[in-house]
């Protein structure tokens, strides 16, 4: 079951409260150049993201979030460091979110003038903390960046803030180890009602930091906890958004359009199943599908007819010919190098009744 977390509002866009699992990635640009800065964040809209953190290291990047702000599709988060007068030219400047990192923002009585610029603004603030950066006194208490230390920075800043009627916070606990950072969130899961922002901080390049965060941010979505999440990869911010909404569509938390369900090979397959693959996915970009289809591509009769039993459409290969199975049915018998256009024509007759689709 999801836990259950107070809702937050940035810009337009919900986080906790039950809302869907929002997506945000962060730009790589530097922020003055904001000509690039907008088309990367325009870049991030159109691949799905739906929120943006841009860098604030400077006073003229602090300063370029109010362009980025009229002409940004998305909410836009300050990202800040080292320098509270950087947040609080971010918040004038019309940032709908501020980042900040409790052991590096330079005290409480700086943190309280950023809480009380959020708060006259109305935005909230992202207690993010990161294991590389844990207050000294805490590493020493625990010995090390572990959950515990994790989790009582958090508790820590929370605190302070409640006390200060400030409530419009949103926690995050990264670490580059997916274990820690299960364990941190597990443990301050239990402590607070504020939402969660959830990944796997540094996780790496491609593939590699691809399943890294899937393994991290999935376990603990799957386990309920979650209300936004960023794939942190090294290299172009688009395809943290692609992975995330793969994370998120595998976790069956949102659906973000066809799903294809192939399988991996073996000596028993009998058409080029890859290539196959390859076309439907081009199909399904040139259509422009975005309703939830589940389409099952298999290449012999072993899994073949039960797996696309179970999917709104799919074909099973044989030597020379595919069976089209439609709507847990077996539709038809083709010729294998009709398979793309009697399958696309088939999928369109699904759309027209999309309500059915599973």
């Amino acid at each position: 079951m999801r836990r259950m977390s107070l809702p937050v509002r940035v810009g337009e866009v919900t986080i906790g409260g039950g809302a869907p699992v929002v997506i945000q990635s962060m730009t790589n640009t530097a922020t003055t150049d904001v000509q690039a800065t907008l088309e990367q964040i325009n870049k991030l809209f159109t691949a799905g993201c739906e929120i943006v953190r841009v860098a604030v290291p400077d006073e003229k990047a602090a300063r370029a979030l109010g362009v980025l702000k009229k002409y940004a599709p998305l909410p836009i988060i300050a990202d800040i460091h080292f320098d509270y007068r950087l947040a609080l030219l971010a918040i004038r400047e019309g940032a709908d979110k501020i980042r900040i990192n409790p052991g590096n923002i330079g005290g409480r009585e700086k943190l309280l003038q950023v809480a009380a610029g959020a708060g006259e603004k109305g935005i909230p603030l992202r207690i993010g903390v990161n294991s590389g950066s844990i207050d000294r006194d805490l590493r020493t208490k625990y010995g090390g960046p572990t959950a515990e230390a994790l989790v009582e920075s958090a508790l820590q800043t929370i605190d302070f803030l409640e006390r200060h009627a400030f409530e419009k916070i949103i926690v995050s606990l990264k670490a580059t180890d997916v274990q820690l950072t299960i364990a941190a969130y597990q443990k301050i899961a239990e402590k607070t009602l504020y939402p969660f922002h959830v990944g796997i901080t540094e996780a790496g390049r491609g593939l590699k930091g691809a399943i890294k965060s899937s393994l991290g941010i999935g376990f603990l979505l799957l386990n309920g906890i979650g209300d936004t999440i960023r794939v942190s990869l090294t290299g172009e911010p688009v395809e943290e958004v692609f992975v995330a909404r793969e994370i998120l569509q595998s976790a069956g938390l949102r659906k973000f359009g066809p799903e294809i369900i192939s399988c991996p090979t073996c000596a028993r397959c009998q058409i080029d199943l890859e290539t196959l693959v390859d076309q439907v996915e081009a199909m399904i970009n040139r259509l422009g599908i975005t309703d939830p289809l589940k389409i099952a591509i298999m290449g012999c009769p072993v899994n073949g007819p039960g797996e696309t039993r179970e999917a709104d459409i799919g074909i099973s290969g044989a030597d020379s010919f595919g069976i089209i199975f439609k709507e847990g049915k077996v539709y038809k018998k083709v010729a294998y190098d009709e398979i793309i256009a009697v399958l696309e024509q088939e999928i369109r007759e699904l759309l027209k009744k999309a309500p059915k689709i599973k």
